[in-house]
């Protein structure tokens, strides 16, 4: 299992272009709570741990209420996966351990 907790500082590539933001993860466990910080403002998060890999949903209301379901593989500092915004697709997300 891969530690997974820490600060990671996030890129999406949307199609409203690069989205940064600031993940926080506390595991314990098969699960995590933590935070997204960024400019769609900040949320608390809960989601799960599976193995190197986090699962988490992000409710955003900026620019439009939607739901973005996240699931990212950490590898010692890095962070790779995807975002799935329903209808708009899916994007690419990476990260490295702040």
């Amino acid at each position: 299992m891969a530690n997974v907790d820490g600060k990671w500082e996030c890129k999406v590539n949307s199609p409203m272009g690069e989205q940064q933001f600031t993940l926080t993860v506390a595991s314990a466990g098969s699960s995590f709570t933590g935070s997204a910080e960024g400019g769609m403002g900040t949320m608390d998060l809960e989601g799960e741990v599976d193995g190197d890999e986090l699962i988490w949903p992000m409710r955003v209301t900026k620019p439009m209420p939607i739901t973005l379901n996240c699931r990212a593989t950490i590898s010692g500092d890095t962070l790779e996966g995807k975002v799935s915004a329903g209808f708009m697709g899916s994007f690419t997300v990476t990260g490295t351990r702040a």
